[in-house]
């Protein structure tokens, strides 16, 4: 291996940098869908549900307060900010959820692009360099040409060996954000019904009082 890279020429450093740093964020990214994993508690979200339907948001938000489940933080701010805008305060949390869970997925979708560019740019200049021995030393040697092709080739190699796992990992990483994206919208959705029939109930009430009086 240490060889190959050598016979890579310049361009394998930056080709290098981008394996680490997608290793790197990669690592990163696992370790952090794990904690969320074990995070999760759906049957705490559904019980919270449960007593906002019943109108019992105090013992709602205090049943979830300790939870680190990513649903019902966002919960949690909608009850705590109902009296103002629910769905407002709800929207605000699932933008800081998602904005977290996007992290460095930026830096990979680069790697993606970057690392085949770079392979190709180092075969190319590793061709141009192989021509240009061929001129000096002459047709008679074209074994020359060769192998300097076959040393060129190695950039580009490198460059696929390192963008196709991390297309792998990138996709994976962007369907949980999706999947965690609807997870937020439906229960908030759910939420917002909730407190609307709510409100809904209270104003008829009201107005059934007025009516009968």
């Amino acid at each position: 291996m240490l060889s190959l890279f050598q016979r890579g020429g310049p361009v394998m450093i930056p080709l290098l940098v981008c394996s680490l740093f997608a290793v790197a964020f990669i690592v990163e990214r696992s370790i952090f869908w794990l904690r969320i994993n074990r995070s999760r508690n759906k049957k705490l979200v559904s019980d919270i549900l449960d007593l906002c339907d019943a109108g019992k948001f105090e013992e709602a938000y205090e049943k979830g307060k300790n939870s680190h489940d990513f649903v019902v933080y966002v919960l949690l701010n909608g009850i705590a900010h109902r009296a103002y805008s629910m769905e407002g305060a709800m929207e605000a949390a699932s933008e800081r959820i998602i904005k977290d869970m996007s992290k460095n997925l930026m830096i990979l979708e680069t790697i993606i692009t970057l690392a085949p560019l770079l392979g190709i740019f180092g075969t190319v200049t590793g061709i141009i360099f192989s021509f240009d021995m061929l001129g000096k030393m002459g047709i008679e040697r074209p074994q020359v040409v060769s192998l300097g092709i076959a040393q060129a080739l190695i950039t580009t190699a490198f460059g696929l060996a390192i963008a196709m796992p991390t297309l792998i990992f990138y996709n994976y990483f962007v369907s949980r954000v999706n999947h965690a994206a609807k997870e937020i919208e439906k229960n908030a959705n759910i939420l917002s019904l909730l407190e609307s029939r709510r409100s809904f109930e209270g104003k008829r009430n009201r107005q059934n009082e007025e009516i009968s009086r």
